[in-house]
């Protein structure tokens, strides 16, 4: 359809599902060699098939994002098999908590931080390190509209989006002088698994919070994202870097 990644390999984490899967779908339907990296091996594995039946071209990794060691070897497979790094999602995230900071459950805090927030960090150290060898290199973390505008009773998912765009600004002051581009998106209402999940947990009608949480009176789909993961992907958006792209239907401007 564009061609704006034809030939360019993609590494995204938490691709087995959501927005990442849109992702990599839509990177291998245009051309990309992609690497579909999860935790969930079962999920990762059937949207890697998905892909190939498609005439995709994907592999699969099995990595926990909070883990150095996996990282490491997760961007090491993604070279190993396709030669290079053009562009990695670091999109991988636990569900938001849903208590205020006098009742937090410190094991669950843990557990969200060291994945959406310090597994940010860990996945940019080692695609860095790839892409300065290189000298060009493409980088978008997800952040959240929860990292722009706190939602209450969501302590540590707030505290690691709000992060996640600090680490993004500071990466791209450091990197962009040597080719490497570095951006976040923030998405809004994103119809997937996690967000239904979160309204059954909550009791909250699909409807009536969508209408809350965006101007256009809908949640986005998640392959609306994906487009936005393609252009910063792509040689479109040559000249932004340490930029937060919101993708939230207007919430943030509510």
């Amino acid at each position: 359809m564009y061609g704006l990644v034809n030939g360019k390999v993609a590494l995204i984490t938490g691709a087995a599902m959501g927005m990442g899967a849109a992702t990599a779908e839509l990177f291998a339907q245009e051309g990309a060699k992609v690497v579909i990296a999860d935790f969930n091996v079962e999920k990762g594995l059937e949207e890697t098939e998905k892909i190939k039946a498609a005439g995709g071209d994907a592999s699969f990794v099995k990595a926990d994002v909070s883990k150095e060691d996996q990282v490491e070897a997760m961007v090491k497979f993604a070279v190993d098999t396709y030669g290079k790094l053009d562009f990695a999602l670091n999109n991988a995230a636990l569900t938001p908590d849903d208590k205020p900071v006098a009742d937090m459950d410190m094991n669950y805090f843990n557990r969200l931080i060291s994945v959406d927030l310090q597994g940010v960090a860990l996945c940019m150290k080692y695609e860095l390190k790839q892409m300065v060898a290189q000298s060009y290199g493409s980088i978008v973390n997800t952040s959240s509209v929860s990292g722009i505008r706190p939602q209450p009773a969501t302590p540590a998912y707030c505290a690691a989006k709000f992060g996640v765009i600090g680490l993004t600004k500071c990466a791209a002051m450091d990197y962009s002088p040597l080719g490497i581009r570095i951006n976040a998106v923030a998405p809004g209402a994103i119809d997937t698994p996690m967000l239904r999940g979160a309204l059954e947990q909550f009791n909250l009608e699909p409807v009536s919070y969508a209408k809350q949480l965006s101007m256009l009176g809908r949640f986005a789909q998640a392959k609306e994202v994906a487009h936005v993961h393609m252009f910063l992907a792509s040689d479109l958006s040559s000249y932004m870097t340490g930029a937060v792209v919101s993708v939230d239907g207007g919430y943030t401007a509510m």
